[in-house]
């Protein structure tokens, strides 16, 4: 019998074509994610060093897709790790969950380049490695090394210092317990305040700076630490107790009179309690706009609060809806503050490690329970000096340490 041809109208032929273009076109679709990412994931090797009690951890990141304009790793601990720093990248944890995304830097990754940035935190016992990793949401190849058969005999006391201007290219072997020196911090050296504390030389404070007590003098007191330290070998340790005007601070004798038009601040604070429920000022600037009271930065309610002295203002307002907008100022970790002072408008902005504190924000629009207080008074604040320490008017005692102090009329980063 002869073959028989199909024969199709000349419509339906081509309907036929169309549905097979779209089938052969999502056979060869290839999904995407969004911050840049690559589609043929990476390759995350994960070096830790640990001891009891603690640890850190090395990753390096191989870019195997096309170019990165941004980066954000993620993993999951099956162990109870709790990152405590990090450094080359910001890094955040929740429960046993982590994500690391690029620093300012270092977020721009070639295809076939690497980044590198490490971690370091607690541990109650130990954990599997972890090898779930996923660049911007493709998943990794992982590889983790074996830790070292003699864990140090003493954990770090510091994490490493502040990020470089590129990332290191030889990742460390064993924890620092030492961070190396900078003198003078990185990017402040034309301020009109730059320090490490590096060029005090006795237990207490001198030269430049000056132990007082503005209003009254209680129990606190004040010294150069070389065994704790943001950078370098040294920083300002401030023992502060609570009790009623017990004031103990370290003031700088530079004159900030004509830095500006908008003053920026920039410190790195370590402390160990969290902030109580009540009044303190850590921070206290002599305004002149006041008539010599202080601007000052502290915590009540325990998250982060300016207060002003001359009508004890303060931003945000103490509502739960301004308290909620602030933030707290963790512990036992070095923590980056910033903060703008604007001299021409009462205005002022404040970063928790670059995070803008929306609560601490002013921009001259009030904002009922926020900020309708602070902004009462419509002279801008003129910051004459700086004084660093602990301001008491009840309950309260902490001890903080001060580092990579900078004030300058240009933007200081952390």
């Amino acid at each position: 019998m002869p073959a028989r041809t199909l024969r199709l109208p000349p419509r339906l032929w081509t309907a036929v074509a169309a549905a097979i273009a779209l089938a052969v076109s999502l056979l060869i679709s290839v999904p995407t994610s969004g911050f840049g990412a690559s589609a043929s994931g990476c390759r995350a090797e994960y070096t830790l060093n640990e001891w009891p009690g603690g640890y850190t951890a090395q990753v390096h990141v191989t870019n195997l897709g096309a170019a990165l304009s941004g980066w954000r790793l993620t993993w999951t601990y099956a162990g109870d790790q709790r990152i405590t720093s990090a450094w080359n990248a910001t890094v955040t944890q929740n429960g046993h969950s982590v994500t690391a995304v690029n620093a300012s830097y270092n977020g721009v990754v070639a295809a076939g380049g690497t980044v590198d940035f490490g971690v370091q935190g607690t541990a109650g016992s130990a954990g599997s490695q972890p090898a779930d990793f996923a660049l911007n949401d493709l998943p990794c190849g992982a590889v983790s090394t074996t830790p070292p058969t003699t864990p140090p005999t003493t954990p770090p006391t510091t994490p490493p210092t502040t990020p470089p201007t590129t990332p290191p290219t030889t990742p460390p072997t064993t924890p620092p317990t030492t961070p190396p020196p900078t003198s003078p911090p990185a990017g402040c050296d034309s301020a009109t305040i730059c320090t490490g504390f590096e060029d005090q030389s006795g237990a207490g404070p001198a030269g430049d700076w000056r132990f007082t007590a503005p209003d009254c003098q209680g129990t606190g007191t004040a010294a150069i630490d070389t065994a704790v330290a943001h950078s370098g070998s040294k920083s300002l340790r401030v023992d502060g107790k609570a009790g009623y005007c017990n004031h103990a601070f370290v003031a700088s004798t530079a004159d900030l009179s004509s830095v500006g038009p908008v003053v920026y601040i920039r410190m790195w604070v370590r402390h160990t309690t969290a902030l109580p429920t009540s009044h303190v000022a850590f921070v206290s600037m002599p305004d002149s706009s006041q008539g010599g009271r202080a601007l000052r930065i502290g915590g009540q309610n325990g998250a982060l609060q300016w207060n002003r002295e001359s009508d004890d203002a303060t931003l945000p307002a103490q509502s739960p809806a301004g308290v909620s907008l602030s933030s707290p100022l963790p512990t036992l970790t070095w923590q980056c503050l910033r903060f703008a002072v604007d001299t021409t408008a009462p205005k002022l902005d404040t970063w928790l490690n670059d995070t803008q504190i929306p609560g601490l924000h002013a921009d001259g629009v009030p904002t009922q329970d926020i900020d309708q207080q602070w902004l009462s008074r419509t002279t801008p604040p003129r910051p004459t000096a700086l004084r660093l320490g602990w301001e008491s008017y009840a309950t309260g005692d902490d001890t903080l340490w001060f580092d990579d102090v900078a004030v300058g009329s240009a933007p200081l980063g952390c």
